[in-house]
């Protein structure tokens, strides 16, 4: 069914979204202890043995054949339980209530999958938002962002582009506000492609300056872009002008020959008469003047569709250049008859220019250096600041949850589109509560999870960032260099005795050549003596757990499943808050990006109240 002009699509009611959320976080809850297991203490802690009953083997052959990891099977072929319909007791049986052990491997994967956002009906398609939004808007066309951008990047920045140029019409808004613009792609875009002024925002002064010379870059960049488009224009138009007086001479060069023909005879009886009367020539020319006409315009009956074609393209690359890259044709040179489709042309580029020129001084990007909270006033950072809108391309830690703060907090932003990432930046409230006590925290934004006191840890958030949809096409896990970790903590624990460090090992295996040149190098790098261990003991360390690397493939595998789960906690959180709020028209949950490429690919949006009535 059709929705009126104007209408938003349906969105999830406050009920609904509440309802996902306390169902996501009671299954959670039994799989906290899972969650939150890190791979380096997998063998020192012992992990497989405390939290999975059945052996690795098992697992992995469960989850490859039931569990999400068939991403392209949908739900109803999924086998025993998940066939039938399903409800929060269905999964009651997925832990050990004494031993928090996972026993149903099958269970699990048909949960997790059960509760991810694709099946929890709390999506909004991003077709269904891009019909509502649609308005009086125009296409704009041709821009290839991958000659400046890599492929995961241009995939982003086209799609939300697109999305915040039509939300900002809709609202009838020109200015956007970028939050954590990084490199700043997104708002150049937005500058270039949609003559938004937008202000981008990042904490890093490197950054922000980067954003400027890669903004200088693309500029000369889309001068190039727009002079070749230019002269596809004027040679297009000028062959057209070209081959149109040639096809007219041979045409009255013809029925000039016939009617001469036609006509000798009586000139021949009368010749004397017609020579007194008018000139030898002064019939021919202005009966094959009328027939000229004719003829024209059959000719342009015939060519119709073909310049209306050319009309077409023509628009379609004028569209996508701001004004100054609109030129007229000159038509000086030529007969004003038979440039008649040209000067058509001119006037529709006239018009163009005349369009885009009103709105020049809003193509403007102004990369800027701030650190932005909660408790942020935009109007401090930017002095002009009007109605606009906030967005955030893969905003990190709280940075995601303030951006929904502030918009949520200052009625001069009547809408936001943002996508997070770097779950594992987020502060917790109910994580490490002593330490600050006042601040305002990342993680829980809602009122239901601050009640239930609900926290993931660090370790279940890095898991959120784990990326399901690329597994399941192929992309492995790092399970060796997991391995090598896990035995390397091993050896520090019963060789050094050291159980806890402030160093990190980094990248050391993709410089190593060997499991004991690894060992050698992570030593040195924890600041470790390595003269003591010779490479037979490294190697005994090694050949004692390599056995049991299937045991640590099989963990992160279900790791891996339970990822989308937390990530999903994560977004219902922000989601529910927003539907706590009594100034927001509509909010959603939007998948924006193929997630393969881009595996933070859910947009939380908003509009405001009485802002695009």
């Amino acid at each position: 069914m059709s929705r009126p002009p104007g209408a938003l699509p349906p969105q999830p009611s406050p009920a609904a979204a509440a309802g996902a959320l306390r169902r996501v976080a009671r299954f959670l809850a039994g799989a906290l202890p899972l969650c939150r297991a890190h791979a380096v203490e997998f063998y020192t802690r012992g992990l497989w043995e405390r939290l999975v009953a059945p052996p690795p083997a098992a697992v992995l052959q469960a989850l490859a054949a039931a569990g999400p990891l068939a991403l392209r099977r949908p739900l109803a072929e999924a086998s025993g339980a998940a066939a039938a319909p399903w409800d929060d007791d269905t999964f009651s049986n997925v832990f050990c209530e004494n031993s928090k052990q996972l026993i149903d491997v099958n269970l699990f994967a048909l949960a997790a999958k059960c509760y991810s956002l694709s099946n929890l009906g709390v999506c909004t398609p991003l077709e269904d938002v891009l019909e509502a939004l649609r308005g009086d808007s125009q296409g704009t066309a041709g821009i290839k962002t991958d000659e400046f951008m890599n492929n995961k990047k241009s995939h982003e920045v086209q799609v939300m582009s697109e999305l915040v140029d039509k939300i900002a019409n809709y609202c009838g808004i020109k200015q956007v506000v970028d939050i954590g613009s990084g490199k700043g792609y997104l708002s150049s875009f937005l500058s270039m492609q949609y003559n938004l002024k937008v202000y981008g925002i990042d904490s890093s002064n490197t950054n922000t300056n980067g954003a400027h010379e890669r903004n200088r870059k693309l500029k000369k960049h889309w001068r190039a872009y727009q002079s070749r488009a230019r002269a596809n224009v004027e040679s297009q138009g000028l062959e057209k002008a070209k081959n149109r007086p040639v096809q007219r001479e041979i045409n009255s060069k013809a029925i000039n020959e016939k009617l001469l023909n036609k006509t000798s005879s009586l000139q021949h009886q009368d010749q004397v008469a017609i020579q007194d009367s008018v000139p030898s020539c002064g019939f021919t020319e202005i009966a094959a003047s009328e027939t000229s006409k004719q003829t024209e315009v059959d000719l342009m009956a015939r060519t119709q569709s073909d310049e209306s074609k050319l009309s077409e393209e023509v628009l379609a690359i004028l569209n996508a250049l701001p004004a100054d890259a609109v030129e007229v044709f000159s038509s000086s040179q030529c007969n004003c008859r038979e440039l008649c489709e040209e000067e058509k042309m001119q006037r529709k580029m006239a018009s163009l220019k005349a369009k885009a020129s009103k709105s020049s001084e809003s193509n403007l990007y102004f990369p800027l250096t701030s650190c932005i909270t909660a408790e942020t006033e935009l109007s401090d950072i930017i002095t002009d600041l009007e109605d606009c809108m906030l967005v955030g391309l893969h905003t990190c830690g709280n940075l995601a949850a303030n951006t929904l703060r502030i918009f949520t907090a200052k009625p001069e932003i009547k809408a936001v589109c943002s996508v997070g990432c770097c779950y594992h930046l987020l502060s917790e409230q109910f994580e490490n509560e002593e330490d600050c006590p006042e601040e305002v925290w990342g993680f829980p934004m809602c009122q239901y999870l601050k009640d239930k006191g609900w926290c993931c840890g660090r370790n279940a958030r890095m898991s959120a960032c784990l990326a399901l949809e690329r597994v399941a096409v192929g992309q492995m896990l790092p399970t060796e260099s997991l391995f090598y970790r896990a035995v390397l903590q091993v050896i520090i624990e019963e060789i050094y005795g050291v159980t806890k460090s402030d160093r990190h090992v980094g990248k050391t295996f993709s410089k190593s050549s060997s499991f004991i040149d690894y060992v050698r190098k992570s030593l040195k790098k924890l600041e470790l003596d390595d003269s003591k261990l010779p490479d037979s003991c490294i190697m005994d360390y090694y050949e004692k757990y390599k056995h049991r690397m299937n045991e640590l493939e099989a963990f992160n595998m279900l790791k891996v499943v339970l990822a989308p789960c937390i990530e999903v906690l994560i977004l219902l959180d922000r989601l529910c808050y927003l539907k706590e709020q009594d100034n927001i028209a509509w909010s959603g949950l939007v998948k924006l990006f193929d997630p393969v490429k881009s595996p933070r690919c859910y947009a939380v949006i908003a509009l405001k109240k009485q802002s695009c009535c």
